[in-house]
Formats: C-alpha cells, structure tokens, sequence
C-alpha cells in the first residue's frame, strides 16, 4: 500500500535533484532543462513508465525539458501518449533504444522496478 505513493515522490524527487545537478555550481554542465531563446532545453530520459517514471516525466515536463519515457509495454507507452499527449516522446524499451536516447541525454532517471527483485542495470558506462 506504501508502494505508490513513495514511487511519486521518488519520481518527482528524481527530477528535481537531478535538474539541480546539471547546474554548474553542482558540478554539472550548466544546463537549464527549460533552455533559453536561441539554447536548446535539455533532454531528459525516463526508463520505465510507472508510477515513479510518470511522475518523474510530470516534473521534467513542467520544468520545460524534452522529455522522453522507455517502458518495455506498448500498452503502458499508449497511455503515456495519452496522458501527455506530445509533450514526451515514447519509445519501447531495448538496448539499441536505450543506448541511442542515454546518449542524446543531459540527464537520465532509472524507474524500473521488479517487484521482489533487485533493479535492472540497463544502463552501462559504455
């Protein structure tokens, strides 16, 4: 019963802290998710479109990032599309997705949850 509501707010969360470390006296590249005339926004990726992910996508979008969200069901991703419309480009999960959208990313959020299990490490330093 405690499970969504602390996915919400790790997702949210996620968002914010993450966006506070692109600044540059966090030790980031100075990127502003939200870009400024003439900059592009930054390009936020979400892997995993559940609780956690939908609210982290909610923030990234408020705070004026492009965002896109992985998911692994194309019926998941359907409800996406309808829940955001064209404000977040969907796609389905695999390591050619994956690997293509982590690296056009300023910043990325894992919100994948195996229920019993430990998280999936989809994501490699190379």
């Amino acid at each position: 019963p405690l499970l969504a509501p602390m996915s919400e707010v790790a997702g949210r969360m996620a968002a914010q802290i993450g966006a506070q470390f692109l600044e540059k006296n966090k030790g980031g590249k100075g990127i502003l998710l939200a870009g400024v005339p003439g900059v592009k926004r930054g390009k936020v990726t979400i892997i995993g479109g559940g609780q956690a992910g939908t609210n982290a996508a909610k923030i990234a979008v408020g705070l004026g990032a492009d965002v896109t969200i992985i998911d692994l069901s194309a019926e998941r991703l359907r409800q996406l599309d309808d829940i955001f419309g064209n404000q977040v480009k969907t796609l389905m999960s695999n390591p050619y997705n994956i690997a293509e959208a982590v690296k056009e990313s300023d910043l990325v959020i894992g919100a994948v949850l195996i229920p019993g299990a430990k998280a999936p490490k989809l994501v490699t330093e190379e």
